[in-house]
């Protein structure tokens, strides 16, 4: 009788079954990926005033540390962007040597879509844009997205140009300064790849044709537990 009324019971609880005839299974969930979506919940918030980013790459590894005071809303987008893991995989696919190494093009052309034109007012220039300094790579004002650059020298020039550095190298700037150079700047000026073909390809692009272009495997967020890889010195 308990078997009988256990049935009995499915049966009401889901009308119009017919005996032996199962369900469909309810759809997966697919989790919507934050970095399609710049407004997301994910893609806000203030960052910390100061926070250690580790970035793992083919050359080595080095660590950046952000000051918020110095370009608050850069810090606070490049701080979500690094925890959603928008960097893991990117390519430094402009390094020149006395003057920056460019990363922030992501291999997922759908994340490249988007991000085009998430752009941010600008911030005051506070510090330089001397040796170890990031700043977001811009094509005017409030242009910057999230593409960022390092500085391999003193470009102080580029402080009346609206470049707002927001953090500094810490540790492993020989590491940065292994990054691979040799395709040099972008076509046309040089053999470097195009921008607009990262944009549209992604990583099958730049795996294809740059093949030697360093990569981050991953970028995250250091803890106080944490000891970076890299001794932290002066770049």
């Amino acid at each position: 009788m308990r078997w009988f009324f256990l049935g009995l019971s499915l049966l009401v609880l889901v009308p119009g079954c017919a005996p032996g005839r199962t369900l469909a299974p309810l759809a997966p969930q697919v989790a919507l990926d934050p970095l399609l979506d710049p407004a997301s919940p994910e893609m806000t918030g203030e960052a910390p005033a100061v926070f250690k980013v580790l970035f793992e790459t083919t050359a080595g590894d080095f660590v950046v540390e952000v000051e918020r005071a110095l370009a608050p809303l850069g810090a606070d987008r490049f701080h979500r962007l690094v925890r959603a893991g928008y960097y893991d995989g990117a390519r430094f696919f402009r390094v020149l040597p006395g003057f920056v190494v460019q990363f922030g093009l992501s291999g997922v052309p759908e994340r490249n879509q988007v991000w085009r034109d998430a752009t941010l007012s600008d911030d005051p220039v506070v510090a330089s844009n001397v040796r170890g300094m990031l700043s977001y790579a811009m094509a005017g004002p409030d242009s910057r997205t999230v593409q960022v650059f390092i500085n391999f020298g003193n470009n102080a020039r580029l402080d009346g140009d609206g470049f707002a550095p927001f953090g500094r190298v810490s540790g492993g700037m020989d590491v940065v300064e292994r990054l691979h150079a040799g395709y040099g700047e972008g076509a046309p000026r040089g053999e470097g790849p195009l921008q607009s073909r990262i944009q549209e390809e992604g990583e099958p692009y730049l795996a294809q044709e740059f093949p030697n272009l360093d990569q981050i495997i991953r970028a995250w967020i250091l803890h106080e537990t944490e000891v970076p890889l890299p001794a932290e010195v002066d770049p």
